[in-house]
């Protein structure tokens, strides 16, 4: 007997009416109702280049640069920042070997001749406004140094691509098949520069992304262009900028001699007031006392402004608006009255690991590539063997580390973790962002030199040799003024 078979009728179900029909979901935030519909009315399902297409991040960057430079606590945060992660001591450390302490020597005096540092902070404050910096490494045949590489930040606006892009280009950024960048056009000039005068739509070079350094942080997948830090808290800034400046308007005026004049009197008889009168302008004389006709009062404005309430709105505005930046509250007011030393430092926790992170993205992305780069023209200059050059591939950087608020415990803690073999006396002068090599170096340098003139006096007056009696045995241990040399 042959088996029934059946016929199953399919339905075509329009991708208008699936999307029209209203979602079932376990989860309340799935599920849209009259309460909760304005709050994300906004939302889409953009991919990460539409969503930061070149119009958006124009807009939010021009935005973000007001607010930096019209709202002070935005351009102290900004700059805290950049201070934090480049820092003013960052150490690149080689190796132990004289080759590799006079490359380390040779580097920083080249980083410091072209204001390598100063221009990785001005980057780092780039990153956080406009959302991401572009540097070109250049041949600079004025620089005195024997290495002619330069480094030139460029800002985000001069990496713009065509209108209608290839598969192969993203806003300005060719990529291989593999979607490793391989190229980015480079304006001829800046488009909102005033000395402007060619069409900044069509000139532009294909530099090779040997030469281009393009610092940012990918927040989705697929995001090839950077997007403001700021963005976040940018109407906050603006909002605050707005009240306080209407709070200082309200006081200003409530400080003036500025009042209102009543009567109890009848609007009648004699006593009647004439509204068709001009109003008549008394001028009051500073520190003089101002009488009244008989049954008028003069009520002088109260100044209530700022309220009770003024700074500690401020506060929470500006501890929301650093909160994307993992910045604790007092770093970003750039006031800790209202903490003790262990809410700070707890506080500070959270920060410091976020710069750690900060800075990891710094090395992978500008300073490994700025060091091959030095590397390979250093190498050419002084033809190293084969050796030599694996010596001093690649380098290490450090950088001061937060200083403890008592430099007795914190050197007393040092000297134990240095006597149990839990710290080195490299990873302390690391953590310092000094060469330990130097700093023993100079140390004993320092012991000798005292020891011949201890010796030399005691001759000149006639007496014996004898031990230095302030050397000590301190070989292991570190002493309190060299901790507090690092604050």
């Amino acid at each position: 007997m042959e088996p029934e078979i059946k016929t199953v009728q399919r339905k075509t179900v329009n991708a208008s009416d699936l999307y029209g029909r209203r979602v079932n979901a376990r989860y309340d935030a799935a599920s849209t109702t009259n309460e909760n519909a304005n709050l994300w009315s906004n939302a889409d399902a953009m991919s990460a280049a539409a969503a930061n297409s070149p119009r958006v991040r124009k807009v939010i960057r021009e935005r973000a640069r007001y607010e930096v430079g019209n709202n002070s606590y935005a351009a102290g945060i900004v700059k805290t920042l950049a201070n934090d992660v480049v820092g003013p001591r960052i150490q690149i450390q080689i190796g132990d070997s004289d080759l590799q302490q006079r490359v380390e020597s040779d580097f920083l005096e080249w980083a410091k001749e072209i204001s390598l540092f100063a221009k990785l902070r001005t980057m780092r404050k780039a990153k956080a406004v406009d959302g991401e910096s572009f540097a070109q490494l250049i041949t600079n045949p004025k620089l005195e140094n024997d290495v002619k590489l330069d480094l030139i930040p460029i800002e985000c606006d001069m990496v713009e691509g065509f209108y209608v892009s290839k598969d192969d280009e993203i806003d300005g950024i060719k990529f291989d098949s593999y979607h490793n960048p391989i190229a980015y056009r480079i304006l001829k000039s800046h488009p909102g520069d005033y000395r402007n005068i060619t069409s900044y739509k069509t000139a532009g070079d294909w530099i090779n992304r040997k030469f281009i350094l393009h610092y940012f942080t990918a927040e989705r997948a697929g995001q090839v262009r950077g997007v403001s830090e700021l963005v976040a808290p940018l109407s906050l800034f603006g909002q605050m900028r707005a009240y306080t400046a209407a709070v200082i308007e309200t006081a200003r005026r409530a400080a003036e001699i500025s009042g209102v004049i009543t009567t109890s009197l009848l609007p009648e008889g004699e006593a009647a007031v004439q509204f068709d009168e001009p109003i008549v302008r008394m001028d009051i004389a500073r520190n003089e006392v101002m009488s009244m006709p008989e049954g008028w009062a003069f009520n002088q404005v109260k100044a209530e402004q700022p309220t009770n309430t003024y700074k500690e709105f401020k506060g929470e505005i500006i501890n929301e608006a650093a909160r994307c930046l993992n910045m604790p509250a007092n770093v970003a007011m750039g006031n800790s009255s209202g903490y003790n030393y262990a809410s700070g430092r707890l506080d500070f926790q959270t920060y410091d690991r976020s710069i750690d992170v900060d800075r990891e993205e710094l090395e992978d992305q500008i300073l490994s590539r700025i060091y091959r780069s030095w590397k390979e023209e250093y190498n050419a200059l002084h033809n190293f063997s084969r050796e030599n050059e694996k010596a001093i591939k690649t380098a290490k950087w450090f950088y001061s580390s937060r200083g403890h608020v008592d430099p007795k415990k914190e050197a007393d803690a040092d000297n134990v973790r240095l006597q149990n073999g839990t710290l080195t006396k490299s990873d302390y002068w690391a953590s310092q962002g000094k060469d330990a090599k130097r700093k023993e170096l100079q140390r004993i340098n320092e012991m000798v030199g005292c020891e011949v003139m201890w010796n030399d006096a005691r001759k000149a007056a006639g007496l014996d040799p004898a031990p230095y009696p302030y050397a000590g045995n301190k070989s292991n241990t570190i002493s309190i003024e060299s901790n507090e040399e690092s604050k």
